[in-house]
């Protein structure tokens, strides 16, 4: 854990992101849907939910896990784009799941050092901060993106944000 306020506020907030909000949510949007909507794409030019899951796991485990654990990066990303359906969606969700509960592992122990430090990932070179930033800002995008493509199949409302339908402000004011 960190004894730096500002390194510390990151990491919470990386968390609470990551851990509490977009997982949570992509997996109860992504659990009820059926294999054949996981790997609907609306265009050849266009991803499914199973590749996007895939290739969230990938990024997380190449640039959190792999990185800062100090393991051999194994990723292959072109088959995160390739992939047509072998896997279930509860195949998809356990794996990204098993993926998330080590992410989390490091996210508690990173250190300022470790966050300061330069670290050459996926061809990058960049700081810790910056690897941690790219993870969260990277699933943020693609779980938007499933959100969306779950809302086109389905043509329901997630209700993930209930709370603002009355005022438009969350009740504890924080993100």
């Amino acid at each position: 854990m960190s004894t730096d306020p500002a390194c510390e506020l990151f990491l919470q907030f990386s968390r609470h992101k990551l851990l509490e909000q977009y997982w949570p949510r992509l997996r109860k949007a992504v659990e009820p849907l059926s294999d054949e909507q996981i790997w609907w794409r609306p265009n050849e030019a266009s991803n499914s939910i199973g590749n996007l899951i895939l290739h969230l796991n990938g990024n997380v485990w190449q640039w959190l896990v792999a990185s800062f654990n100090r393991l051999e990066d194994r990723r292959d990303r072109p088959a995160e784009f390739n992939a047509t359906g072998d896997l279930s969606a509860a195949d998809l969700l356990a794996r990204l799941g098993q993926t998330i509960d080590e992410a989390a592992k490091v996210l508690e122990r990173l250190t300022p050092e470790e966050l300061l430090a330069t670290w050459h990932i996926q061809g990058y070179t960049v700081s810790g901060l910056a690897a941690v930033y790219q993870v969260v800002e990277h699933f943020g995008l693609h779980y938007g993106q499933i959100l969306y493509v779950t809302k086109m199949q389905e043509g329901r409302d997630l209700g993930f944000y209930r709370e603002l339908s009355k005022t438009g402000r969350a009740a504890g004011g924080s993100v």
